[in-house]
């Protein structure tokens, strides 16, 4: 997962509230805050009653439920512990498994849900600061291949030894999710930050876009280093950042190579996708990253209604060809 501090958070919901203008008589500007899937989620509306926001909060931790990879009895979880048998799944895991698979192809496996086998070998949150075994992140390697992964009718069958995480995707799903429940229920105006994943439904309530700052690579977190405009779609950004440690002057970050298991090796600090559904912005901020400036730009450019910022490590910003749109000036 990409996980923000609660500090981090409070300052991205800051930049994204409104700055002018008013609401109706009877909506107010209401926040509901939980925790689910390692990330902090902030859902602020205008809305009469706070219930609304509430019970979208219930919404994520059914998904949660669902997608964990370590919470037992989970889709993920009996996936992985299967020992190669199929498992039958719901809906939303089948709809995640399809995206996935497709963003993997179309990323030639940049992106791969089966990444876990390495991923699981490291520790990025304890503080510990130690390295896997060499050779056991690359007998994991070997086992990170998302064309093995076998769906018949909801059905799902993973080799043995393979393992699944749908922490590069799963929030992006959620947060689509319940924008699309929030919608149902008639909220028109609201942002939702997801940790690295911020949705809103419309715009302010004066009509302008919301705000949302892009974290400074060099900075403590919470401090931005760009401003971008919501106009009612997904911001996702991916980062080096956000889970990490240094070890003998190597800093060592969460976003693994899927070829080797260990953390990417390039230019690249962030990068932040625009678009207007947060599960694709979700698997292409990570793909993206992993390709690098040069292809991860090129990847963006030939999806419709997908831009992209890429900040690097010596701060250089590229932006795609509309992705200044998306910018504060």
């Amino acid at each position: 997962m990409r996980i923000r501090t609660i500090a981090a958070l409070l300052l991205i919901l800051a930049l994204a509230l409104p700055l002018g203008g008013c609401a109706s008589a009877e909506a107010k500007k209401q926040s509901a805050v939980g925790f689910y899937l390692d990330t902090v989620i902030t859902l602020t509306a205008y809305v009469e009653d706070v219930s609304v926001l509430t019970d979208a909060l219930e919404e994520c931790g059914r998904y949660e439920a669902l997608l964990s990879r370590t919470l037992e009895g989970s889709d993920v979880w009996k996936l992985n512990h299967a020992q190669g048998q199929p498992v039958q799944v719901s809906k939303d895991t089948l709809t995640i498994l399809e995206a996935a698979r497709a963003i993997s192809e179309r990323t030639g496996g940049a992106f791969d849900i089966t990444i876990a086998p390495a991923s699981t070998l490291w520790d990025f949150t304890s503080g510990a600061k130690q390295l896997p075994d060499a050779q056991a992140l690359e007998a994991a390697a070997a086992l990170i291949d998302y064309t093995k992964v076998e769906v018949d009718g909801d059905r799902v069958t993973l080799p043995e030894g393979m393992m699944i995480d749908l922490g590069g995707i799963a929030k992006g799903y959620i947060a689509d999710a319940v924008k699309a429940y929030l919608v149902n229920r008639g909220v028109e105006s609201a942002i939702l930050s997801f940790g690295g994943n911020i949705v809103a439904i419309g715009q302010k309530p004066d009509g302008s876009p919301w705000k949302v700052g892009i974290q400074d690579i060099d900075r403590p977190t919470g401090e931005y280093m760009l401003v971008a405009k919501n106009f009612g779609g997904s911001t996702v950004t991916s980062g080096i950042y956000e889970r990490g440690f240094e070890l003998d002057g190597v800093y060592y970050h969460h976003i693994l190579s899927t070829e080797t298991g260990w953390p990417v090796e390039n230019e690249l600090a962030s990068v932040t996708i625009f678009s207007e559904n947060s599960m694709e912005g979700d698997a292409l901020a990570t793909a993206a990253f992993a390709l690098g400036t040069e292809q991860g730009a090129a990847l963006i450019e030939g999806l419709d209604g997908v831009e992209a910022v890429f900040i690097a490590r010596d701060r250089a910003v590229t932006y795609t060809s509309g992705a200044g749109a998306y910018m504060q000036e």
